[in-house]
């Protein structure tokens, strides 16, 4: 997937809420579903995402929701079997549709079948989920204040592709640090490959340019 993407989150609690203000501050069209008025309320307040009152495991509650316009259905309530439901019934509704189930245990390899990805917030923080929806961005844990570290990819034709640092505009507040793997640190001589990714240190209102540089 490249660019905007179309995001249906069953769920508005603590995690749900957070991955969707994330996504929304990164120009996602995103939807929450929640089945709790007050919390859907409150969700419709801040204005970060088109909420529906509802219960995500009925199948017209999903459609309302835009399930088939959806890139992602991830599903952050709080209650596994909630969640696993919701990523069957998108499974059966929408096939092509890339699934991302919460866990409230430390996830195993019996889910494998079922989604696309399985998230256990608890341990990872509400950054796992936004990894699992943004394939070709995975922020790390936060551990810098208001600092993000993202590890990002570069993709073919992005304006960076192929030029130094020293040829690269970026944006003030933006550095980036080091390859992937965290082998060899940048430098003005270092390269960005097109198929490869760099972690770069970025503070939240220049995310987005930084993205569209490293973007086709």
């Amino acid at each position: 997937m490249d660019g905007n993407f179309r995001i249906v989150i069953a769920g508005g609690g603590r995690v749900g809420n957070r991955v969707a203000h994330i996504l929304d501050d990164r120009g996602h069209d995103v939807t929450v579903v929640e089945r709790d008025p007050e919390r859907a309320e409150a969700l419709s307040d801040d204005y970060v995402a088109t909420v529906i009152e509802g219960d995500a495991t009925r199948p017209g509650v999903l459609e309302q929701a835009g399930l088939e316009r959806a890139d992602v259905v991830a599903a952050l309530t709080s209650q596994t079997g909630t969640n696993l439901a919701v990523c069957l019934l998108t499974r059966e509704l929408a096939p092509d549709t890339q699934t991302v189930v919460r866990t409230e245990s430390e996830p195993g390899a019996e889910f494998d079948r079922f989604v696309d990805e399985v998230i256990f917030p608890e341990r990872a923080g509400a950054r796992a989920a936004v990894n699992a929806i943004e394939p070709d961005v995975s922020a790390l844990e936060d551990v810098t204040g208001t600092l993000d570290i993202l590890e990002v990819h570069v993709a073919d034709g992005a304006p960076v592709a192929g030029r130094s640092l020293d040829e690269v505009a970026l944006p003030r507040g933006s550095l980036i640090v080091s390859d992937a793997a965290g082998d060899t640190l940048a430098g003005a001589e270092t390269v960005l490959h097109a198929g490869e990714s760099y972690l770069v240190a970025v503070e939240p209102s220049v995310v987005d340019e930084v993205l569209n540089l490293f973007g086709g």
